[in-house]
């Protein structure tokens, strides 16, 4: 093996390591592998930034306006307020969410989809007195199984497509992908209805004191002169009737007491450390000269504080202020929001909240002025913001146009790829393009929040793999692991199974790790020079790839509506191991079997 092939295996190594490790963003890492190659002269300067004008690639940035106007003229919304109907236990609410969630995500973005059921499901549950934790991962599911029915239902399906066409081989139609995803997607739906809902954890409301399955967290609030509450006990105070709600300690000065006794009396200055839920939190913000401390320094006026809400907002990816602690990322002044409190993966984090470093997928407890959520309701910064009173004002008088933008794109797409009688049509970005520019043309919605929806870190990191992936065929790298994988057998029908299921799990294991676009396009070189060695045809290891990059469950961190219903939903790491590792192995061993039945060798 070349020292080129040597060189680009070392820089992939690198990259996975970053990306598992969580070491900088996925565009970051990947763009400064595809430049290091690109530096020795593996790949030229136009190969390196070859992904950019990838079809693949251009659907995605085009698709991103197009569920923005579906969003913006409340289409999601009207679908979703109808969704769970008269559903009382949580069998049934599952039941219902199956049709419209795989419907919707089989042709939008699944990030809009979820982000739009979350809040309706989280009423739904306290109605019902039902923890969310027993609904949100299947949500996220079922948004993951849709995505894989079309060829526009996750940016992963247009990546492998844009890489298949490049590589000489005939693009996916529109509905290609159903002929595996609907069994796989039917397969998925009994699993979560017969297994994974006994898998599901269930905690308890915080309220009957038997765990938290609303967010719990920690909060400081500052006894400002003047405040009533000086020199009264805690009892007296009424501080210990609150419901939901815990006095941990006084922070007096130099001296921390805690616990906190029923007589103990409240001084001028004290900071009081509260643990409690979100609708408990808001009790205390109406007790006069009681006010949040929401960074080391900074405490709101009394005229700051009447114009400000509470509201939630869930860390994504894309966040600058990732990996840095909240005084560090000079958050405040970033978004004009303070950060009142963090929770973490299903446990409230302690300590000085301006010493936080802050993860994809933290949830955080904010005081905001009033505009908050319809400043940021495109951030791709934040997967949700709630909480904030007051809706954001919808173009509903669109909504019927948005949704026949919608139909005219499915048939310019199932045209456009030869879904119908193999009757051509305008290229798919193209179609994409003019949905979306339609969108905007028609005020769906405004080119500012276009701009404000297209996810850049999304499409840098498959941008930048296009070029990793040609490094990896230039250096040979994808022969030389090709050639090891060969030592499979494949002289019979069970050896080519056996070479297909390692692809398939390799992706999957990569998927879990790391991000499925970028699983899926750096494997996909191995995967082709695989097929090629062996003398069969390649479009059943590009299925493969196509699906275990999807197919990400056994992780919070392998796709995005794992990570939105992470924190939401109160779970911990262990729990998508525990009910998604047996999902991600029943689809492996499914899609094994029928791939070669729907796209023989």
């Amino acid at each position: 093996m070349t020292w080129q092939a040597w060189f680009t295996l070392a820089v992939v190594g690198l990259i996975f390591a970053g990306l598992f490790r969580r070491i900088g963003p996925p565009d970051v890492l990947m763009l400064s592998g595809t430049i290091l190659v690109a530096l020795v002269g593996i790949i030229s300067p136009q190969e390196a930034f070859l992904g950019l004008s990838n079809e693949g690639m251009l659907t995605v940035a085009a698709l991103f306006v197009v569920a923005a106007g579906l969003r913006e003229t409340g289409v999601l919304d009207l679908i979703g307020h109808h969704v769970m109907g008269r559903a009382r236990k949580e069998r049934g609410a599952i039941l219902r969410l199956v049709p419209p969630v795989l419907g919707m995500s089989a042709f939008l973005n699944n990030t809009p989809v979820v982000a739009m059921l979350i809040p309706i499901v989280s009423d739904w549950c306290r109605k019902n007195r039902i923890s969310p934790s027993r609904i949100m991962i299947p949500i996220s599911y079922l948004a993951i199984l849709g995505g894989t029915c079309t060829l526009i239902g996750t940016s992963t399906n247009l990546v492998v497509n844009g890489m298949m066409i490049q590589s000489g081989m005939k693009g996916m139609s529109l509905f290609e992908l159903g002929y595996l995803g609907l069994p796989y997607a039917l397969i998925g739906v009994i699993y979560l209805l017969v297994i994974g809902r006994r898998l599901l954890p269930n905690r308890k409301d915080l309220l009957e004191q038997l765990g938290d399955s609303r967010r719990e967290y920690l909060v400081d609030m500052m006894v400002q002169p003047g405040c009533r509450l000086i020199n009264q006990r805690v009892d007296q105070a009424g501080l210990r009737r609150l419901p939901g709600l815990f006095l941990i300690e006084i922070n007096r000065g130099e001296q921390i007491i805690t616990p906190v006794r029923p007589d103990e009396r409240l001084c001028e200055n004290d900071r009081l450390t509260f643990t409690g839920v979100v609708s408990t939190i808001v009790d205390l913000e109406r007790i006069p000269g009681l006010v949040p401390v929401v960074d080391d320094k900074y405490i709101a006026a009394d005229s700051e504080r009447r114009e400000q809400r509470l509201c939630e907002a869930v860390i994504s990816p894309t966040s600058p202020v990732l990996y840095k602690s909240i005084r560090d990322a000079n958050f405040r002044a970033l978004y004009n929001a303070a950060v009142i409190a963090v929770h973490r993966g299903g446990a409230r984090l302690q300590g000085r909240i301006g010493d936080i470093v802050l993860w994809p997928g933290d949830t955080l407890l904010l005081q905001t002025d009033p505009h908050f959520a319809t400043a940021h309701r495109n951030n791709t910064d934040f997967f949700l913001v709630g909480g904030v009173e007051g809706a954001r004002p919808v173009r509903h008088d669109r909504a019927w146009l948005a949704l026949g933008l919608l139909a005219v794109l499915i048939v310019l797409m199932t045209l456009s790829t030869g879904g119908i009688g193999g009757i051509g049509g305008i290229p798919i970005a193209l179609s994409a393009f003019l949905i979306a520019g339609l969108m905007i043309g028609t005020r769906c919605l405004s080119a500012a929040d276009a701009r404000q929806s297209i996810d850049l870190q999304v499409l840098v990191t498959i941008a930048a793999a296009f070029g990793m992936a040609r490094a990896l065929d230039n250096s040979g790298a994808a022969d030389y692991v090709a050639q090891k994988v060969l030592l499979i057998d494949t002289s019979h029908a069970l050896g080519l199974y056996l070479a297909l299921a390692v692809v398939y799990l390799v992706t999957s294991l990569l998927t879990e790790m790391i991000t499925n676009n970028a699983a899926a396009i750096l494997v996909f070189p191995f995967a082709l020079a695989l097929a090629n060695k062996i003398g069969v045809d390649p479009r059943p290891f590009a299925i493969a790839v196509t699906f275990a990059a999807s197919a990400s469950f056994a992780t919070p961190i392998g796709y995005q509506t794992n990570m939105m219903v992470y924190g939401l939903g109160g779970y911990r790491f262990s729990d998508f191991v525990r009910v998604g590792l047996p999902l991600n192995l029943l689809l492996a061993v499914v899609a094994v079997l029928l791939i070669p039945l729907i796209w023989p060798f």
